[in-house]
């Protein structure tokens, strides 16, 4: 296969010899049409006026003048009746002149034969040496008519000036070649780092450093990959953290139920004791069943890649049924609970709402300490839907505030020393908020608790959506 420097040297160099015989084309085509005429006009006028000369002076040296015609760049050949005939100048590469056309200039009549040759596709009638591509006129020397037949020499018509020409077009070739097989190697040589950035890429290592200071395609080119770099690189770290936080997040309540579990084949414990390691391995339990349901649903979040199904349903009532499901747990604490729910339609994915509302107020409930207070409220207005879930729990510090919504991240040592969470459920929130197309704020203070306000597009705008 070959690369793409000699396809482009390749390509280069069919299309200058392209180009070159396509202008031979062109020009050739333009003698023949319209200066193969002109050309055959203007050598006839200088053959009649060489015949006019000698007819009026009869006393020149024929063969000394002719030959002076032939040095300042012409081909003559001159003949008569008798069948007496001579050459002027550098012989004729053919010489193939017809008895008619001879016979027609003795009988005074001209001859063009640079107008009438016949066409040759590659070789214009202005180079083509033949005593055919010449013009021809009678004149009269000394009582006896003599046939003249002229073209010019084009090999002393080609001057100095003309090698020059010459010489500068080899030259101007041979710089031309040069220069484009340096600039197609300038031009390579990023896309050879591409390619060998791509295979670093291919073998996970992202430490790239590319030309991305250019300002052409390539320059354009070379950032977008570096930019996908960095965000591979950024997603395969994620990736690694993300194992590493799950497996340990497996690891410890697994740990857990297995020593309980050893612990329980002593005979030697008491009823209370078992019954202590029997609630642990319980609450281990239920705390990796939980886990694994919200990797689930944080991996559908994650997998969805075409339009979710929408529906119309009622917000205030599905608020009202998840607070519902709370609402022992909101007596066993004597926490109270106040409601301000517009009634609002809404279009969206049921399934995933149910899971803000849910992770919201579990939370609020866990950090709430007994005999506090929650506040949920719904309302519609110009522009969005507003929902919001205050409580007057233990708070969260500032510091905090900008990781809460990174997967497995807790502050739950900070908060209360008897809850713990998985720590994916705001990363469940913040995405399900994402995906129907609005977003989430905390605000908190230590000690006094906590608020989310969520802003949900209104009915019409998830209509056209």
């Amino acid at each position: 296969m070959r690369s793409l420097y000699g396809k482009f040297l390749l390509f280069t160099v069919m299309i200058m010899i392209g180009s070159f015989i396509i202008a031979f084309l062109v020009v050739n085509t333009f003698y023949h049409q319209q200066l193969r005429p002109q050309n055959d006009a203007k050598n006839m006028k200088i053959a009649e006026n060489v015949a006019d000369y000698i007819e009026s002076d009869q006393h020149i040296d024929l063969d000394e003048f002719l030959s002076t015609q032939a040095k300042v760049g012409y081909k003559l050949y001159i003949t008569n009746h008798a069948g007496e005939d001579q050459f002027y100048g550098k012989p004729f590469r053919l010489e193939n002149l017809s008895d008619q056309a001879v016979e027609q200039v003795l009988a005074g009549e001209q001859y063009h034969g640079m107008r009438d040759l016949p066409k040759e596709t590659f070789v214009t009638g202005f180079f083509s040496d033949e005593m055919a591509n010449t013009v021809g006129v009678s004149f009269t020397y000394e009582e006896e008519q003599y046939g003249l037949f002229l073209r010019p020499d084009i090999k002393l018509l080609f001057t100095e000036i003309h090698y020059l020409l010459g010489g500068l077009f080899v030259v101007m070739v041979v710089i031309s070649l040069v220069a484009m097989l340096f600039v197609a190697r300038k031009l390579i040589q990023p896309i050879t780092k591409l390619t060998a950035a791509t295979k670093k890429i291919g073998a996970e290592d992202f430490s790239l450093s590319l030309p991305t200071n250019r300002g052409d395609e390539i320059g354009q080119l070379a950032d977008s990959f570096q930019s996908m770099a960095n965000h591979l690189q950024e997603s395969d770290e994620l990736r690694k953290q993300f194992i590493n936080d799950v497996s340990h997040d497996f690891q410890t309540p697994l740990q857990n139920i297995k020593g309980y579990a050893a612990l329980l084949h002593d005979a030697k414990l008491s009823n209370s004791e078992r019954q202590d390691y029997t609630n642990i391995i319980e609450s281990e339990t239920e705390r990796l069943s939980a886990l694994t349901k919200q990797l689930l649903l944080l991996t559908s979040l994650d997998s969805l890649t075409s339009p979710m199904q929408q529906d119309a349903f009622s917000l205030d009532t599905q608020l009202k049924e998840v607070i519902q499901k709370y609402r022992w747990l909101m007596e066993e604490k004597h926490i109270a609970l106040s409601l301000e729910l517009d009634e609002i339609n809404f279009i969206g994915q049921a399934e995933y709402t149910e899971k803000i509302w849910e992770n919201l107020l579990s939370n609020a409930l866990k950090y709430t300490l007994d005999y506090g207070m929650i506040e949920v409220g719904l309302e519609e207005t110009e522009n969005d839907i507003i929902i919001t879930f205050s409580d007057s729990g233990v708070g969260i510090d500032k510091a905090h505030i900008p990781f809460l919504f990174d997967r497995f991240y807790r502050v739950d040592e900070a908060r209360h020393d008897k809850v713990e969470g998985t720590g994916l459920g705001l990363s469940i929130v913040q995405q399900a908020v994402a995906l129907h197309q609005g977003s989430i704020e905390v605000t908190s203070k230590l000690h006094e608790g906590t608020t989310f306000t969520i802003r949900l597009p209104k009915l019409d705008e998830a209509l056209n959506d």
